[in-house]
């Protein structure tokens, strides 16, 4: 990055009118998602079987991850194989924070991986997540049946007593947009500096997993 890969600097007023334009488009957007979001709230949902995982207090089910409550986020972490870690799913792990508040809207939050449980269990235990429940999925076809395809998703459950239903899912861009550290990259000038982003001539640009 060079000293000139700056915005151009203009007199206030002309920095306040690209600001109000600008502040038409995000309006917009805004009103979009709260359109899809009401869309979301109105989809169908579809009874899931039961699945057993593996935790490292012994076996636990599906609808044991819900705890006490109706509802449960669950994300698939990329099994990469032996000794290796999935670098988005790490990412995307890194800025998983209040569950409390989570729970305070009735909602569960856990993590599965195709994983072996005491592979999981090292790298939570180094990456200092035991704020986050896991287990492994790991012999199940849970993954398969979601849909992952050996990558990574985020499925949201809905429990009617034992009953457990799948209301959504999402991966990819889906998944990306709820990382707190991106959504404020974003509003910075330089954005997230990766690669694949339009940015101006001069903008600081890296492979995203570099």
């Amino acid at each position: 990055m060079s000293e000139s890969a700056m915005p151009p600097v203009v007199p206030a007023d002309e920095w306040e009118a690209a600001r109000a334009e600008l502040l038409v488009a995000e309006k917009e957007a805004t009103r979009a998602l709260d359109r899809i979001a009401a869309q979301r709230r109105r989809l169908p949902m579809v009874r899931f079987g039961e699945y057993t995982f593996t935790s490292t207090d012994g076996p636990v089910t599906l609808r044991e991850l819900f705890g006490e409550h109706r509802q449960l986020a669950l994300y698939q972490f990329m099994n990469a194989g032996p000794d290796a870690f999935c670098p988005g799913c790490t990412y995307f792990t890194r800025n998983v924070a209040n569950l409390d508040g989570l729970a305070r809207k009735d909602l569960a939050w856990a993590t599965v991986s195709d994983m072996p449980i005491e592979q999981m269990a090292g790298y939570w235990k180094t990456m200092d997540w035991e704020h986050i429940p896991f287990a492994s999925s790991a012999g199940t076809t849970f993954s398969a049946d979601c849909g992952a395809g050996g990558g990574f998703l985020l499925n949201m459950f809905l429990r009617d007593g034992d009953n457990v239903f799948r209301t959504y899912s999402t991966g990819q861009r889906g998944v990306d947009g709820l990382l707190f550290s991106n959504t404020v990259a974003d509003l910075a000038v330089y954005g997230r500096q990766e690669d694949w982003e339009d940015s101006p001539a001069g903008w600081p640009q890296f492979p995203t997993y570099g």
